[in-house]
């Protein structure tokens, strides 16, 4: 297991000098999404600029159009009002004018719509997600099944697990066992619940989902650049709903195989020696 570890250094190194793999966690003040991290949340992103481009106008023509008529027709510039009930240039153009902007707006829409339900490929890790109040139960659909909990990093764990940076692990997101997956590796989640409705949501991965009791929902997600990604039931799901962080840890298909090995005999000690390992290899980059 060493030997796996050192060979992943280099492939590591060369990650993280390009980009940072502590890409994807909320950011204060921020008022757009978070950076797109699958090609669907990509699309997602492109849409609400395009949506955008249609709002804004039409709330500054409202907000122009309320304007004049209050300066324009006020009591005391016009005391005798005008008496005219009907224009049809103006009934013509509030009437074909609206029908035109929704036909742009759901063409582009109804594509999304589709390919978010609509997988490019035949995923090859399928994992089962069921929430609990309040954390999340892991099963690897493989041979050798894998399972586990997830549950919020509780601030005293911090050092025993090797998790003091709240950079990288955030209070109130960061979890004792992350949800581990290939980078650039078709993923199927199977999002179910064991009592009440919680959410499966991950903003960078344009993924929100219902775990409802006795039913199985599908979500899938191809994560393109490795790193840690946050998330959050998003349900309202009792006293504790506030505390039930998702974290998702993307890493090489090596580094995935070489943990999904040592997991299944011991979890916390596999995940510190990946997380030991992407920690050296971040040093490493940084001092190149």
């Amino acid at each position: 297991m060493k030997r796996s570890i050192a060979g992943g250094l280099g492939a590591a190194a060369a990650l993280f000098a390009a980009t940072s793999a502590w890409a994807a966690q909320p950011a204060e003040w921020e008022m757009r999404f978070q950076p797109a991290a699958t090609d669907i949340m990509q699309q997602i992103t492109w849409f609400e600029g395009y949506t955008l481009a249609f709002i804004i106008p039409i709330t500054l023509l409202v907000l122009v159009l309320l304007a004049y008529c209050i300066v324009r027709f006020r009591a005391s510039a016009n005391p005798v009002p005008s008496r005219t009930s009907h224009n049809t240039v103006i009934e013509v153009i509030w009437t074909v004018g609206p029908v035109l902007i929704l036909l742009l707006l759901a063409v582009p829409s109804f594509q999304l719509l589709t390919n978010q339900y609509t997988p490019p490929e035949e995923a090859k890790l399928t994992i089962k997600a069921t929430a609990n109040q309040w954390n999340w139960d892991y099963e690897y659909q493989t041979e050798d099944a894998l399972s586990f909990n997830s549950a919020m990093l509780a601030e005293e764990d911090r050092a025993a697990a090797g998790k003091e940076d709240k950079a990288v692990y955030p209070r109130l997101l960061a979890v004792d066992n992350e949800l581990v997956v290939p980078a650039n590796t078709m993923v199927r989640v199977l999002v179910t619940a064991s009592d009440v409705i919680h959410a499966f949501a991950m903003p960078a991965f344009g993924l929100k989902t219902d775990a409802v009791p006795g039913r199985i929902n599908e979500v899938w997600f191809k994560v393109e650049k490795e790193g840690f990604y946050y998330g959050q039931c998003s349900e309202l799901c009792g006293k504790d709903h506030a505390f039930m962080p998702i974290a998702i840890r993307v890493v090489s298909p090596e580094q995935y195989e070489t943990w999904q090995a040592a997991a299944k005999a011991d979890l916390p000690a596999a995940n510190k020696a990946l997380t030991a390992q992407i920690e050296a290899a971040s040093k490493l980059a940084a001092a190149n």
